[in-house]
Order: C-alpha cells, then sequence, then structure tokens
C-alpha cells in the first residue's frame, strides 16, 4: 500500500535540505479562519456564490460530462475545447479550499461523485484527457488539436496543463478530507508521465505548450515525498529552449518560441516574455524548486526576470500581459491603457509566482506586489457578487473597449474559454492561507484580515487573532495567546505604500513620497517601531492576551509613472493605501475619460456601505469628481471609466 505523508510533514522533511532558522513555510489554510469583514465576506460570497455557479457551468457547458462520456458511463461526443477538463479541475480545487474554510458535506458529497467520473475516464495505465479517449476511434479528425498520439501536440494539446490543474485539485481535496481517492487518480497519471517522459532511452522528451504542471509536480511531491516527481518538474523546466534535445517543438500558429518561454534555456533567460500566463507559471515553478534546493543559475534567471517585469511591464493595477497578441508581455515599459489585455489569469499567476518568491528569500517586496494584485488586478476580474467576470483588465474604457478577442466592457457570467472565472474560482478561498507564516520560531504576518490563526511557533502552540478594517482604514489590532509563556519574534509587513513606496522599482512613484511615522502601541503603551527590510520585528516574551495594535497612515496619493511609459506622461494615478482608485462615467454625468485633476485637488474618502458591496469613495473637496475602487468598475453596466488622468 502507498503511504501518504502528511502535508506538514512533507514540510518538515524539506526543512532539511536548509538550515532550519531559514526555511520559511505558510501557515495552512485550515488553520486561518476569518471571522468578518472585507476578505470574509468575499469568501462567504466563494462558498455561497462563485463556486455553486462555477459547477453550474461546467455541468451546463458539457464539462462535466466529457468525463462520464470519456468513463463509458454514457454515450456523447467531446464538447468543447482542449483545456476544458481543466476548469474543471479548477472549480473542484476551489470548492477543496471551501471545504477547509467551512466543511459543507453536501459539497464534500457532490465532490465525490465528480470524482467517481474522473476515475471512470482515467485510462487504464493512468493518462487521462476526454478529449483523446473519446476520440480514440476517430483517426486523424482530432490530430490538429490533440496530435497524432499521446504528447504529440504539445504546443496546444493542453494534456500535461490539464493535470496539472489535476494535482492541485488533487492535493487540496486531501488536505480538506483527508481521503485519497482523488489522490490516487492523480498520482497514477502521475507515475504513467514518469514512466512516458524524460531523459531516459524509449521516452519522450516533450514540455508543455502551456505550462502549470511544473507547479503541481512540486506540489504532489510536497504531499506524496516522491521523488520522482520533483525530478520530472526540474526536467520540464530544464528542457525549455533545448530543442536540440526534444521529441517535439513548440510552435503554436508560428508565434515562435518566445512565446512559450522556450527561446533559450532557463538558466540563460532574463526577460519576461510570451504568453503572460504560461510564463508567470513557469516562473512560479523555478521560484518553488529554490525553496527546496540551492540552484544559483534559477536563482540569478528567476531574479532577473522578476525585476523585467516588475520594474518594466506591469501595470499599476499589478496586472501584466500588456499584448492582446499572444495575450503577451509586450516589450519595456509599453503599457497602453484602453487596450491593455492585463488577463485576469495573468493577474492570479502574478500573485502565484510573487508569493513562492517570498518564500525563497524573505522578502517583503514580494508580498508588497502581492498586495497590489490582490486588491486591483485580481478583484477587478470578478464582480462585487461574484457571479461576473472580467477575461481582459484595461485601465481605461469607452464603454465598448472591443478586443480582437470578443471581450468588452461588460462583465460575463462565463465565457468559452472560462480559464478566468474558474482561476478565480480556485484562489479566492484560498487567501488566507497566503496571511501568516512561519520561520523557525518566527511569526510572520503578511497581509491584513479579521480572522483567528491556530499555529505553532518553535514547539509552542500559539492563538493570533486580527481585528481590523483593512483595507478602509490602516487601524489594525493583533492579540497574541501563547499556550504558555514565550519568547518569539513577531514580524509584521509594512507595506510599501506605508513608506512611501508605490511599487518595488520606478515603475510607478508618489508624488509626495513623504510618510507619517508607523505607530506602533503594545497593551496600550507606545512602542519604538523600527522597519527593517519592510517587517516591523517586535520581539519579546509573549503571555495570552497581548496586544500589538498598529495605525498605518492612509493618505490619498498621486502617482506617476516613470517617464519611459509614453502613454501615461503628464497624467496622475489616485491610491488610498493598497487600494488604486478610478472614475466612472456613472457617478460623474457619464463622463470619465475627460475629468482633469489638478495640483492643488485633494480628495475625501467616505465609507458608503450599501454601495458596490461596501466601498470608500473618494470625493474632490468641491464635490465635482467621485472616484471607486477600480475591482468595483463595470458592476452597474457598461460605461466611461480611467484611473490614468490628466494632470497638465
Amino acid at each position: 500500500m502507498t503511504k501518504y505523508i502528511p502535508f506538514f510533514c512533507l514540510i518538515f522533511c524539506c526543512n532539511s535540505l536548509f538550515a532550519q532558522e531559514s526555511k520559511i513555510v505558510p501557515v495552512h489554510l485550515k488553520n486561518v479562519k476569518t471571522s468578518q469583514g472585507f476578505w470574509h465576506d468575499r469568501l462567504q460570497s466563494a462558498q455561497n456564490v462563485t463556486i455553486p455557479h462555477a459547477l453550474q457551468q461546467c455541468e451546463e457547458s458539457g464539462r462535466i460530462n466529457n468525463f462520464a462520456v470519456a468513463g463509458g458511463l454514457k454515450k456523447g461526443k467531446f464538447e468543447g475545447v482542449r483545456f476544458n477538463d481543466s476548469d474543471v479541475f479548477k472549480v473542484v480545487e476551489g470548492a477543496s479550499y471551501v471545504l477547509q474554510n467551512h466543511y459543507d458535506p453536501k459539497l464534500d458529497h457532490y465532490l465525490d461523485s465528480l470524482i467517481t467520473l474522473f476515475a471512470a475516464a482515467q485510462e487504464p495505465d493512468g493518462y487521462l484527457y476526454t478529449l483523446r479517449t473519446i476520440n480514440k476511434d476517430t483517426t486523424g479528425s482530432f490530430d490538429w488539436i490533440a496530435g497524432p498520439y499521446r504528447y504529440s501536440f504539445e504546443n496546444g494539446s493542453h494534456e500535461l496543463y490539464n493535470v496539472g490543474h489535476l494535482y492541485e485539485a488533487a492535493v487540496a481535496h486531501y488536505e480538506a478530507t483527508g481521503k485519497k481517492n482523488l489522490l490516487n487518480v492523480a498520482i497514477k497519471n502521475a507515475d504513467h508521465l514518469v514512466k512516458t517522459i524524460g531523459p531516459k532511452p524509449g521516452q519522450l522528451v516533450v514540455v508543455p505548450g502551456h505550462e502549470e504542471i511544473e507547479i503541481a509536480l512540486i506540489r504532489l511531491y510536497r504531499t506524496t515525498g516522491k521523488k520522482e516527481y520533483l525530478n520530472l518538474s526540474r526536467f520540464f523546466i530544464d528542457m525549455r529552449g533545448r530543442s536540440d534535445k526534444r521529441t517535439l517543438f513548440l510552435d503554436e500558429h508560428k508565434l515562435g518560441p518566445s512565446y512559450f518561454q522556450d527561446q533559450v534555456p532557463f538558466v540563460r533567460q532574463r526577460e519576461a516574455v510570451g504568453h503572460a500566463v504560461r510564463a508567470q507559471y513557469l516562473y512560479t515553478a523555478v521560484a518553488d524548486m529554490l525553496t527546496l534546493e540551492n540552484n544559483p543559475q534559477y536563482e540569478t534567471a528567476i531574479h532577473a526576470i522578476w525585476d523585467d517585469a516588475t520594474h518594466k511591464k506591469q501595470y499599476i493595477t499589478g496586472g501584466v500581459g500588456a499584448r492582446e497578441d499572444g495575450e503577451a508581455f509586450d516589450k519595456a515599459y509599453i503599457l497602453p491603457n484602453d487596450n491593455a489585455y492585463a488577463e485576469t489569469c495573468a493577474a492570479i499567476a502574478n500573485m502565484l509566482w510573487n508569493h513562492k518568491m517570498y518564500l525563497s528569500t524573505g522578502e517583503a517586496k514580494y508580498m508588497d506586489v502581492f498586495e497590489r494584485v490582490l486588491y486591483n488586478g485580481f478583484l477587478g476580474g470578478m464582480s462585487v457578487n461574484g457571479d461576473k467576470y472580467f477575461y481582459v483588465n484595461p485601465m481605461a474604457s469607452n464603454g465598448v473597449n472591443d478586443f480582437k478577442s470578443g471581450h468588452g466592457a461588460e462583465r460575463q457570467s462565463w465565457f468559452g474559454t472560462a480559464c478566468c472565472p474558474t482561476n478565480v474560482s480556485r484562489f479566492l478561498p484560498s487567501m488566507p492561507g497566503y496571511i501568516y507564516a512561519t520561520r523557525g520560531n518566527e511569526l510572520v504576518v503578511n497581509l491584513f484580515a479579521d480572522n483567528e490563526a491556530n499555529l505553532t511557533v518553535g514547539n509552542v502552540p500559539v492563538k493570533l487573532t486580527q481585528q481590523t478594517n483593512y483595507p478602509w482604514e490602516g487601524n489594525i489590532k493583533i492579540t497574541v495567546y501563547p499556550e504558555k509563556p514565550a519568547t518569539f519574534p513577531l514580524s509584521i509587513r509594512i507595506p510599501g505604500w506605508a513608506t512611501g513606496e508605490a511599487i518595488p522599482g520606478n515603475l510607478y512613484t508618489y508624488q509626495d513620497k513623504l510618510s507619517k511615522p508607523v505607530t506602533l502601541l503594545i497593551n496600550g503603551k507606545k512602542s519604538d517601531a523600527t522597519i527593517e527590510k519592510g517587517y516591523l520585528k517586535i520581539t519579546r516574551p509573549w503571555k495570552k492576551g497581548d496586544l500589538v495594535e498598529l495605525t498605518l497612515d492612509m493618505p490619498v496619493r498621486k502617482v506617476v509613472s516613470n517617464e519611459n511609459v509614453k502613454t501615461n506622461q503628464g497624467k496622475v494615478a489616485i491610491e488610498r493605501g493598497p487600494v488604486l482608485y478610478c472614475a466612472e462615467g456613472h457617478d460623474n454625468g457619464g463622463k470619465a475619460l475627460s475629468i482633469r485633476i489638478s495640483g492643488t485637488q485633494s480628495f475625501v474618502p467616505q465609507y458608503q456601505k450599501d454601495m458596490l458591496g461596501g466601498i470608500n469613495v473618494l470625493k474632490t473637496n468641491e464635490g465635482n469628481i467621485t472616484l471607486i475602487p477600480y475591482y468595483a468598475w463595470a458592476n452597474r453596466g457598461a460605461n466611461e471609466m480611467t484611473i490614468w488622468f490628466d494632470a497638465r
């Protein structure tokens, strides 16, 4: 019988690769429970609206039915596109996070019924790809989307991409329920890949056209302890740019190797190029690999690529992938506004990448980028009600924004290519798992939300609570309840925006960089707040009920772009705290694009409980301009919108 090693044990075992005190470990989602406020409301929406909506759409679109047909449980034909399997797996992953947040026996039972279909659709040797299985007796007609034989069209088939999402769903489900039914399906497929693909004689030497499985194999390794999964992930990374060694090339629709991050071996890459989602999934896997093993060549490459993407190719929302053509990174500083692509999936990939960069380095700047994307680029991709979405996220809109790909200025309940709604479905309920981390006996607070967390610092169980009205206010209360008195460092990330830095690098800067000092109280007494490398570190003997109160000043900031961003010359954007604001025609007489903000104009925040799910709006003293959070636009129908305002 296969022995499954619990997730937390794998984390501990991996610590032997580095000094124990240097290893950063995220506090698991199951140990963090939101209680009220901004993120609690959104997790409730994920449970009650987003996940049920996505599952219904997967049923109605035939995505789930494909597994039943492939498994011989009913007759029919394949419905949809070649990556439809992945959409179902992503929603199952998200539903598993919902179970970790709040157990629901009905949802648990429903997932078991889906897993039965997945197992039925899996071929005896572990292969799982419903498109090929359903059409295995249809000679030649599906070669152009699946290839004539298994893994023969990896630039477009999405065979490996699909099962990567299977592995992620399987680990999430196992962690939620302790059941191995889906994990067994994933392991059977991964074992098949280990036998089929690799450097040994008789094996295929291929890489996935759409990266994702590299992340998933590492995750499956952490859960099972099977080193061959880690080795296969590394193989996929190292074979990029090595067409001289490979069985097949990557050149879908003649987009060229850069589209696939396949232009040179990864260790020689220094720029973020090609399809933004594919690229960032690759970069996420490399950063994750660096949490497990030392590799100076990977480290040099990934840091250079991050600098390029963050300092030269990122929108102020944290969105990436400026080009509609290829859904790709453009050249440095080419960041158009009204036809910005900035796919929602790319925002999610950016967060995943930055979180892994944080885990591999401990540097706060990566969580600064994560937070910027979280409140702007990511949340902008979903409606405030949780059941409508944007595929693309422009920085300005004339109320039409008719992209060649068919995406406009109105949110949709679903898409034929449904990667974005399903990606939102899997990420949103996982959010509490990014709030905390431990590093040896150090406890780290990276994000702010009302919650209660139970964790272990050193060998001492500790309960931690947060109370805050973040992101609308900068007051955070953290109460520490160690099981017994204990001395350890509590490190709290102080966001870059609170110290006068809009974003790491100089792509975006505040016109007024001055910031009020962070205010720190411990048990009601003022203490000196010393910030080092983005963290306020408090080392002291902790006892039950010790209260840390933090106040971050939240002025309304005017932001300017690097002068190399030609589209934003003479323009300013408006932020307050982590939230970026925009003008929408709905609040400004139907006109947003013509608004001008002078150097003397100031804004006053006003909380509107019943507006767009509860938001702070910003109003000028004259009352002639109203701004709302960027993430909340287009929830009242299509109309004009802009982030950047003429300031000349």
